[in-house]
């Protein structure tokens, strides 16, 4: 009953309270990131959802225009000279992760769920095998279980392993562990940072 209505409706809820209540913040960084660099306030960026579904994930842009095809592609480690000034700031408090309030109320995403990966890495959808394609039963989210065990620093394999272990033991419980520990990562900045590239040929 959870998986199927309740974790949706808890989303909805949370997300229409975080973006009334985060409001006067969304409109502080619009204004700083549109002042201090060019280009659009929300970066856009196709990913993989549920069932396979391609959609654009939101996020407030922290790079210059143009930066994923430069530089080191989608590795973005310290001193990335891509990175604006105020990206730096609103990637190490996550701030940048917040427009995806607004996917979870479109119905792309939720609260707690597998990260959505790119639709070219760490592979294309159809070189996942059927075990890994399991983790796209359920909707991505903007934290989950992988992301409270080493976040940007697991190898893709296991970080896939550990997206499709959740989808097996998804419970209130499990998503509110969750949601603390993501709370304690992001105010100790843990793990928040790319050691180098984490799939393995």
């Amino acid at each position: 009953m959870y998986k199927r209505f309740f974790k949706r409706l808890i989303d909805v809820i949370l997300s229409v309270l975080a973006l009334i209540l985060l409001s006067w913040l969304y409109l502080i960084i619009a204004v700083i990131i549109k002042a201090t660099s060019k280009g659009p306030v929300l970066f856009k960026q196709e990913r993989i959802g549920k069932n396979g579904k391609v959609f654009n994930i939101l996020k407030f842009r922290s790079m210059k225009v143009g930066a994923e095809k430069t530089g080191s592609g989608v590795y973005s480690g310290k001193g990335d000279p891509r990175v604006t000034k105020v990206g730096k700031f609103i990637r190490a408090t996550s701030i940048d992760e917040l427009p995806q309030l607004i996917n979870i109320l479109k119905g792309d995403m939720a609260l707690i769920g597998p990260r959505p990966p790119l639709t070219y890495h760490p592979w294309k959808w159809e070189e996942y095998t059927d075990e890994q394609k399991r983790m796209f039963e359920v909707r991505p989210g903007i934290t989950g279980w992988a992301q409270t065990h080493g976040r940007k620093d697991v190898e893709w394999h296991k970080r896939i392993e550990l997206n499709v272990w959740y989808v097996d033991h998804i419970s209130f419980g499990l998503d509110f562990k969750i949601f603390w520990l993501t709370i304690f990562k992001i105010f100790t900045n843990a793990d928040n940072e790319n050691k180098g590239e984490t799939v393995k040929k």
